[in-house]
């Protein structure tokens, strides 16, 4: 029977290198008390025996644990993995984490908190006891829970928070999701449409009320009236039909719809195609989120299309870098989302 390779560890390296564990750890940590010749040296045995740092050899080097965690609404995370939609979300999101943690020696881990929970501060404080995050990632609506965002303040936690720009403490950051409604309405009122309705998301979400005010600034900008056009869904498929059959059945009726995510905008899609109206023929619809499903729907939506891995990214890179003591921005983070143009939209017919 072969017997199993022996892993190179970091005792390898400090003897191949002639220098202390701590000043290997230190190496791999990055930290700027380190001669750039002992780096070097470091850095040459470490490629030369091919190790790859584990989380116990660089906790050697401090207090650090090397663990981020992400935390995501579990009610609606566990909807969207058993009905097996609606999980590209969280797709991206760990995407865009776990590559940027790769690459500065970091592990990402994700915990599922139900926001609305009597026993969210017991079930947060566990999670953190258990992990020891080096920092944490709030997404909505949890970035924006003052009872979340207190309690990791208190535990001297760097903490981003995604799509939330409520004071208190954290980094934040957002899509620019009131530009992005912006984006999605200039371009059907380009068309020449003026019955633009808008299916808007949860109110609970604070990004819902950004795309809103969106719709609403491009609406005024171009003089068209907003009076009925206005739906308030909650990012489910049954909302996103009751919204698209009050928008269709206005007087005068909606010629282009912008739904807050793609589940909306695939409810409308049917909608539309139980009235016989041809989509763009008859109706313009552009949705949010621009997950890979609205790519094969006839026709391809209009979409859309947020950086999710991207933000995801720089909100792991911002909290590396506070841990590291290097300067991070006070003010909000925007990485813009896009609209991308398919065959869902036309001019209307007249």
């Amino acid at each position: 029977m072969a017997r199993r390779k022996q892993s190179v560890t970091i005792k390898h390296v400090a003897a191949d290198a002639g220098v202390s564990l701590q000043t290997v750890s230190r190496v791999i940590n990055r930290e700027p008390n380190v001669r750039p010749e002992m780096a070097e040296r470091v850095q040459a045995s470490i490629d030369k025996l091919g190790y790859v740092p584990s989380i116990a050899a660089q906790r050697m080097g401090g207090s650090r644990s090397y663990i981020i965690m992400a935390l995501n609404d579990r009610e609606r995370t566990i909807e969207g993995w058993q009905n097996q939609q609606g999980t590209d979300w969280v797709d991206q999101m760990l995407l865009g984490g776990l590559l940027k943690c790769a690459e500065h020696g970091y592990r990402m881990i994700i915990e599922l908190v139900d926001t609305h929970s009597d026993h969210i501060e017991r079930e947060l404080r566990a999670a953190i006891a258990a992990v020891q995050p080096d920092g944490v990632l709030l997404t909505p609506p949890h970035s924006q829970n003052p009872l979340i965002i207190e309690l990791l303040a208190e535990q001297k936690i760097s903490f981003a928070r995604i799509g939330s720009l409520a004071p208190g403490p954290g980094f934040k950051l957002t899509m620019g999701d009131d530009r992005a409604a912006r984006l999605a309405t200039e371009h059907l009122a380009g068309l020449g449409h003026r019955r633009i309705g808008f299916i808007g998301g949860s109110t609970e979400y604070e990004l819902s009320n950004w795309r809103v005010e969106g719709w609403r600034a491009a609406m005024k900008a171009a003089r068209l009236e907003t009076d009925g056009l206005l739906y308030e869904g909650d990012f489910g498929y049954a909302s996103g039909r009751a919204g698209a059959i009050a928008l269709l059945e206005a007087e005068p009726r909606a010629t282009a719809i912008i739904a807050c995510n793609d589940q909306m905008a695939l409810a409308a899609l049917e909608v539309a195609r139980e009235r016989r109206l041809s989509v763009p023929g008859d109706l313009s619809l552009i949705s949010f989120d621009d997950t890979p499903i609205v790519h094969f729907t006839h026709p391809p939506l209009a979409a859309i299309s947020q950086p999710i891995a991207a933000v995801t990214s720089r909100a792991v890179e911002l909290i590396i870098d506070d841990r590291a003591g290097r300067a991070v921005p006070e003010t909000p983070v925007v990485v813009p989302a896009t609209l991308v143009q398919r065959g869902s939209t036309a001019p209307p017919r007249h």
